[in-house]
């Protein structure tokens, strides 16, 4: 382990691969040093282990109805109670971590990508370019992303995959924001004419060279803005725009959960609870990674 380790921290790396591995290393080492992104990791992890192993970790299906045991409080046999019509609210609130999962990875996977590449392209190529682009981003950033959604699923239909739609053709416009800035710091640098000088493409100067290098702040935007999809999902599913019944969709279940909020507070109160716990594990997780990828805060400690 010693050696492993002089190996990892070596000064002079001797390959790029003894490079690569040893800044991995600083940076989870650095990461570790701090409470609170590793409580959001862990959060994390709970999350998508729940998520994977959810018909096992479920005590009861997530849809079966009993109404001979509606409405009862928590206890052992129910650890978060029932809802109106029997249904195990641990259970729903298990399964609900598939859809909430699926969401916020289909709308980072669908809108980071557009917006860096908008991004990257505004900014590289700036004139004429750039303000056409921007001027549609500025658009989409003047309105509310919960009120962008629902006119989006308002035209689509409800449902849960025009919902992730939604979102995400809500939330690109930040993406691109970050990247078209990241862009102009660099884009007269001398590596990228060196790129040019030796007859590189703009095609492939922005996919090789531009794009990666405006990956780790989006990564953090990201991870921060994570819980503000979980947010509007759970907006969406409580005005019955999201995913649709049966489905245990957590923003759902405190919808049909509020006619009992004052005598039966639990079937409101649990699914919101998981909402509070995963949005409060995702910022956690994105400050962790700020202070670790992003070079200003190293700079600034």
């Amino acid at each position: 382990m010693a050696r492993l380790h002089l190996w990892l921290t070596d000064d002079a790396p001797a390959s790029r691969w003894q490079a690569q591995a040893g800044q991995a290393f600083r940076v989870a080492r650095s990461f570790a040093r701090s409470p609170l992104a590793m409580l959001g990791a862990l959060i994390i992890l709970v999350l998508v282990v729940t998520a994977l192993f959810a018909p096992w970790l479920a005590p009861y299906s997530p849809v079966g109805q009993n109404l001979g045991e509606r409405l009862l409080p928590p206890s052992w046999a129910h650890w978060m109670g029932t809802d109106e019509l029997g249904r195990d609210i641990l259970s729903r609130v298990i399964h609900g971590t598939r859809i909430t999962l699926l969401i916020v990875v289909m709308v980072a996977l669908i809108s980071a990508p557009i917006g860096l590449v908008i991004g990257a392209v505004a900014g590289y190529f700036g004139g004429w370019t750039d303000r056409v682009l921007m001027a549609i981003t500025d658009v989409f950033l003047s309105l509310p992303k919960l009120i962008m959604a629902l006119a989006f699923v308002a035209a689509l239909g409800a449902g849960l995959q025009n919902a992730i739609i939604a979102i995400a053709v809500t939330s690109w416009p930040a993406y691109a924001r970050i990247a078209r800035a990241e862009t102009l710091t660099f884009r007269n640098s001398e590596f990228i004419s060196a790129v040019t000088l030796q007859g590189a493409s703009s095609l492939r100067v922005i996919s090789l060279h531009v794009i990666p290098l405006c990956m780790s702040s989006t990564i953090i935007r990201v991870t921060l803005d994570m819980a503000g999809i979980i947010l509007t999902a759970a907006g969406l599913g409580f005005l019955g725009l999201g995913a649709q019944p049966p489905l245990p969709e957590w923003g759902a279940m405190i919808s049909r959960g509020r006619s009992f909020i004052l005598d039966q507070w639990w079937v409101a109160t649990m699914p919101g609870f998981a909402i509070i716990v995963v949005s409060l594990g995702f910022c956690f997780l994105g400050d962790g990674l700020r202070d670790v990828l992003d070079p200003r805060q190293r700079e600034g400690r």
